[in-house]
């Protein structure tokens, strides 16, 4: 049997599962899905694990069952390019005949003294499941720093504030608006929630130093008794150890059909790709509907063709609690209770259709 071996049960492999099974692919052939987890974790929900407002079960969802789709739960040690083979911190070996790289990132602390050791994330199922353990347990009058205000940091902090409406909570953004990139009208409506529900929005800050209940801001020192990191992120560590052509993040270079240059049979998808656009879920999925064509093409025996169609996103969805939301779609804003019905309606049909 030849092996197509997906590392990583993220959007982009999960997407890729949802096209081939259960008959899109060789009859020779067997799929096997490596992950850490024995479920697919919706990352772009761990902010609402880490604040207390969904449980562990909601921001899960099952793996396809299919004959050919074998599941190894496992740490992936090294990924052996010219071996053609997986090794697992277990010592297990998995060979493939074509690969697809989607293992997500990790947090990507920019020489900061103190950020990896003394802030919380939620880059992952387990480091959110030991945020929401942390901020559960604070004191009342407690304060909790977001650094970074991106759409995690917000969606973090306004979340938070809704579950423990008890906490003094700064979220600090290096630009001088919120989503500085957006139009102002989104801007506007953000910070405007922020203020109505206190939430410090620290504009204009660049975090120098983390310490034990200390954050250093420019030359300010601010006293808080969590931090939550989410200013920044980079390809996970078997990944940077291959030492490939990577863009200023770290992501790895590919060519037009996501494979690596030189190399027709791995793919990379999802937040270890360099691609022109910031990582994202529905990012991987668009990628992920493109490797999937280009796959069963080279299966045929089909040519590719000279270019792939350009990859064009909708926009994007964020929270603001349970009741209000914001989004960029189409270029247009809409903010408010419909914005956030309408991240619900896609959270709700991605649910549907993959569990």
């Amino acid at each position: 049997m030849k092996k197509l071996v997906l590392l990583g049960g993220g959007y982009g492999n999960m997407r890729v599962l949802l096209r081939l099974l259960p008959n899109n692919f060789p009859q020779d052939m067997e799929i096997i899905l490596i992950d850490r987890t024995p479920f697919h974790s919706m990352k772009t929900e761990f902010y609402a694990l880490a604040a207390g407002t969904e449980s562990d079960h909601e921001v899960r969802v099952p793996f396809p069952e299919h004959e050919r789709l074998k599941i190894v739960n496992g740490e992936i040690r090294e990924i052996g390019l010219e071996e053609k083979c997986i090794f697992l911190e277990d010592g297990q070996r998995i060979a493939y005949d074509d690969l697809v790289i989607g293992l997500g990132c990790i947090d990507k602390y920019h020489g900061v003294p103190g950020a990896d050791e003394f802030t919380y994330s939620i880059q992952t199922i387990g480091n959110s499941r030991k945020t929401y353990e942390a901020l559960l347990g604070l004191k009342s009058g407690a304060t909790v720093g977001v650094v970074g205000a991106g759409l995690s940091g917000i969606e973090l902090a306004s979340e938070l504030r809704e579950s423990r409406k008890d906490l003094q909570i700064k979220l600090f953004d290096r630009s001088p608006r919120i989503l500085r990139d957006f139009p102002e009208r989104l801007s506007n409506f953000v910070k405007k929630w922020f203020d109505n529900n206190n939430v410090d929005v620290v504009s204009n800050s660049n975090i120098t130093k983390v310490e034990p209940n200390l954050l250093h801001n420019h030359e300010e020192t601010i006293p808080v008794d969590a931090v939550v990191w989410t200013a920044g992120i980079q390809p996970v560590k078997p990944v940077r150890d291959l030492n490939l052509e990577s863009d200023s993040s770290g992501r790895v270079v590919i060519n037009q059909y996501h494979q690596l240059p030189g190399d027709e049979n791995v793919y990379v998808v999802g937040d270890c790709a360099a691609l022109p656009m910031a990582p994202s879920a529905q990012l991987a999925e668009e990628q992920a509907e493109q490797i999937v064509k280009v796959l069963r093409m080279k299966w045929k025996g089909e040519a590719l063709p000279e270019t792939m169609p350009e990859i064009k996103l909708k926009g994007f969805l964020g929270s603001l609690g349970k009741k209000q939301g914001f989004a960029y779609l189409a270029d247009r804003t809409v903010t408010g209770r419909i914005a956030r019905l309408m991240k619900s309606g896609v959270l709700w049909m991605y649910k549907w259709h993959n569990g």
